[in-house]
């Protein structure tokens, strides 16, 4: 099981976007989203990264993808993003059963859901409006093949995590995992920063997440 040890910055007291980004490359931890689980089927993998830090009030992820063949369907907050250009955090409090999903296409378009397993549970539509995102995508060629390198930057209240007004994120023991994924792009794929060892393609699988610990 990997883990991460996620710094805490002063990231909110940043006037801008562009500033909270930079402070992310700059002093947030790197996590790789490089495992592809399912090789013979979808072989597929990509340069991706996630940086990763918090403030004790949000969690900050700032992903990057690069020389992906875009998708962008989905425009609307609570739909199929996963079948677009995709990355996910998916996350479970120490001691809980239940597991939170934020899924973000490259239009940042956002998915969220409080699950009890795949296929069972709720969106978390009173949280969605204080859920942060930006986008950046740059589109380029590889010979006469268009691709596109592109980035998101989220920011997550504690609420929408799970955590109390009262609780801090300073501390905490976060089960969780990264994704990478776009199930009707050109080129479909499915990728984790933990291994998933399972027969076919679930990212619903707390089973099989690592570890975040927050200064």
């Amino acid at each position: 099981m990997r883990t991460l040890q996620v710094p805490k910055q002063n990231v909110s007291q940043l006037e801008t976007v562009f500033d909270k980004i930079k402070m992310l490359h700059e002093g947030g931890a790197e996590a790789p989203i490089d495992q592809v689980n399912w090789k013979d089927d979808f072989p597929k993998s990509l340069p991706v990264t996630v940086r990763v830090a918090h403030d004790g009030e949000k969690l900050y992820l700032y992903y990057t993808v690069i020389g992906e063949a875009v998708r962008a369907a989905n425009t609307e907050d609570f739909g199929s993003v996963w079948e677009d250009s995709c990355v996910e955090f998916f996350m479970q409090r120490e001691g809980e059963n239940i597991y939170r999903n934020f899924e973000c296409n490259v239009l940042g378009v956002l998915l969220s859901r409080q699950n009890e397993r795949k296929g069972k549970g709720e969106n978390q539509t009173p949280e969605m409006p204080t859920i942060y995102r930006y986008g950046t995508v740059c589109h380029r060629y590889e010979g006469n093949r268009q691709v596109s390198d592109w980035n998101m930057y989220l920011e997550i209240p504690k609420k929408a995590l799970g955590f109390d007004a009262h609780e801090s994120l300073s501390g905490q023991k976060i089960k969780a995992n990264f994704y990478k994924c776009g199930d009707e792009t050109p080129e479909p794929h499915f990728l984790s920063w933990n291994p998933i060892d399972l027969p076919q393609p679930n990212f619903h699988a707390p089973q099989f997440f690592g570890l975040l610990n927050l200064e």
